[in-house]
C-alpha cells in the first residue's frame, strides 16, 4: 500500500485593509455585485467579479429559480459571461463575496462543488490558473493561488478520453 497526501497553502488576511490595492478593489466590487443577485428563496446573495488577463472586468451574481435548485451560482454566471464576451481569454483573478439576511457575512465562503468543477474546467480549457479572493462583507479574507487546488482528484476530460 502507498499513502498519498494532498495539501495546499493559501493566504489569510485579517481584513480587506491588508490586501493589495487591486485585490481590495476587486473584493469591494464583488461585495457591490451581491446587490444584483436574485435570491428570493435562500436570501443568500453572492457576487463574483473577475479580472481577465486582457484587463477587462466581468461580474456575475447568483440567480435562483422557483424550480429549486435550478438556479445558477455567481461563479458560473461569471464564467459563462467571460466565455461569451472574451472567448479563449483566461481569467487572472476572481473575487467572491456574499451577504445574507439570515446570517452574518463576516467570514470567507468557498465555491460549491459544481462551481469548483466549472472553475477547474475553465482553467484547463484556457491553460491558466484562476486566483481566488474570498471574503464576506467584513472579516478575514482568503487568497487561493489556483482555483483547481479546491478540487483534488478532479474528474476531467482526460477521463472521458477527449
Amino acid at each position: 500500500m502507498k499513502k498519498n497526501e494532498y495539501t495546499f497553502a493559501y493566504e489569510v488576511y485579517d481584513s480587506i485593509d491588508e490586501l493589495k490595492e487591486e485585490d481590495a478593489w476587486l473584493l469591494n466590487e464583488a461585495r457591490e455585485v451581491t446587490e444584483h443577485a436574485y435570491a428570493p428563496y435562500s436570501h443568500f446573495q453572492v457576487g463574483a467579479v473577475g479580472k481577465m488577463t486582457n484587463g477587462e472586468i466581468v461580474a456575475g451574481s447568483n440567480q435562483e429559480n422557483a424550480s429549486f435548485p435550478a438556479g445558477l451560482c455567481a461563479e458560473r454566471v461569471l464564467l459563462g459571461s467571460a466565455s461569451s464576451l472574451y472567448p479563449g481569454v483566461p481569467i487572472e483573478t476572481i473575487a467572491i463575496s456574499y451577504q445574507s439576511s439570515n446570517s452574518e457575512s463576516n467570514q470567507p465562503i468557498s465555491p460549491c462543488g459544481i462551481c469548483r468543477q466549472s472553475l477547474q474546467e475553465f482553467e484547463t480549457r484556457v491553460n491558466h490558473p484562476i486566483r481566488l479572493i474570498l471574503g464576506g462583507m467584513e472579516g478575514k479574507v482568503f487568497v487561493i493561488p489556483d482555483a483547481g487546488m479546491l478540487l483534488p482528484l478532479a474528474f476531467t476530460s482526460k477521463e472521458l478520453n477527449v
